[in-house]
């Protein structure tokens, strides 16, 4: 059997210590992620960051950095492969319709995200924040 994880993207998009977070349906339940996605054809990485991050928030953004890489096994066996970037916001579009299953866009400090009821998509919602704030972000031309 081919082992096929699935290429995906994360943005830390942070503002005076608030991080943009996106409330989302899974499985039928709330939960919250960083603007994320799957890569489509024909995009680069830093593309699908912008991409999702529009898509999801309404928020055009800079992508500033390169946070880290990161492999997750959902409970269902899927393994996914998430890049995850920081980046600063630059616009907002409040009349933009948001993607199918997004239920709204929210800024949280770190420690509203900690004590939220609303349920994370994953532990890595967590474990990105805090590399963002605690680790060293690379240059984008790491990327080729």
């Amino acid at each position: 059997m081919r082992f096929l994880p699935h290429l995906t993207v994360a943005t830390i998009v942070e503002d005076q210590g608030r991080f943009l977070m996106v409330e989302e349906r899974q499985d039928g339940r709330a939960v919250l992620n960083q603007p994320a996605g799957h890569l489509e054809a024909d995009e680069s990485l830093i593309q699908a960051a912008h991409r999702e991050t529009l898509e999801e928030t309404g928020w055009t953004v800079e992508i500033t950095g390169l946070i880290g890489l990161y492999l997750f096994t959902a409970r269902n066996g899927t393994t996914y492969q998430r890049t995850c970037f920081a980046a600063r916001p630059l616009d907002h579009d409040p009349h933009r319709e948001l993607d199918d299953g997004i239920i709204a866009a929210h800024w949280m400090t770190l420690a509203q995200l900690q004590d939220t009821p609303i349920e994370l998509r994953s532990h890595l919602v967590l474990d990105c924040i805090r590399d963002y704030l605690e680790k060293p972000h690379y240059p984008l031309d790491l990327i080729r």
